[in-house]
């Protein structure tokens, strides 16, 4: 992948540092963002997958400790969902699949991460009810598989998931969703570099921006939740991409 030309970069970065930031607030990575973003700027779809895993490892890493530092994070929440899904995150990185079956399937979770950001799924319940084991476990496993596949860390699945059910409160599944993201995004990238495949030098590039607009969100995010103006001039964004990766 050749390094974009020094103008679109800058307006690559910009808008990658804003994604960071948005993500990271609620306890993700970032990773759907990252892939619309890429898709927008017609990065090759090869680059796509271990470049959103890359950023998604740092950004939902930090995101997890402002949370955790705050006093949000579950453990009993988070395991049952971690023990399928982080062997399953690696079969789906393991797994390469044709560079137009992959736009579809990204297509269709970036049309779920916008349901997500507009707050289709509706808000926390006012009572808090114990998870359960079996649903987690089944729930980890489906996301895990498509978490590996596609380059995402699937916490834009499963914190609706969490509120829809009443298992946790907004802050705690941005908590549980910040480390499910990075131990998914971590088993997906191994599964990837095992196959002999290597991480794209630009990624390292756009690491650090991606870590500070991360690091920026999860501590506003982690005391405070009131960006909905920029959220929903991300969703546009991923309206954007999702066009274009089903017509093209």
């Amino acid at each position: 992948m050749e390094l974009l030309k020094l103008d679109i970069l800058f307006m690559f970065m910009s808008i990658l540092l804003v994604v960071a930031f948005l993500y990271a607030s609620v306890g993700h990575g970032g990773a759907s963002g990252y892939l619309a973003l890429m898709a927008l700027f017609s990065l090759p779809v090869i680059s796509m997958k271990p470049t959103a895993l890359l950023l998604n490892v740092f950004v939902s890493g930090v995101s997890f400790w402002f949370f955790k530092k705050n006093n949000h994070f579950k453990w009993n929440l988070f395991y049952p969902f971690a023990i399928t899904s982080i062997p399953m995150a690696f079969l789906g990185g393991y797994i390469s699949i044709d560079a137009g079956l992959y736009k579809k399937i990204l297509g269709f979770f970036l049309a779920i991460a916008i349901l997500r950001m507009l707050n289709i799924f509706g808000t926390e319940k006012n009572k808090i009810v114990p998870s359960s084991i079996t649903g987690s476990l089944i729930i980890g496993s489906a996301i895990g598989l498509f978490s590996g596949m596609i380059g995402i860390g699937g916490g834009i699945i499963l914190s609706p998931i969490i509120i829809l059910l009443g298992w946790g409160n907004m802050k705690q599944a941005a908590a549980v969703s910040a480390l499910f993201i990075f131990v998914n995004s971590l088993a997906g990238i191994t599964g990837f570099i095992i196959q002999g495949k290597q991480i794209p030098l630009e990624a390292w590039y756009f690491m650090p921006v991606a870590l500070l607009g991360g690091s920026l969100g999860a501590l506003y995010g982690s005391q405070k939740f009131n960006i909905n103006t920029l959220k929903y001039l991300l969703a546009g964004v991923l309206v954007i991409a999702t066009v274009k990766l089903f017509l093209v």
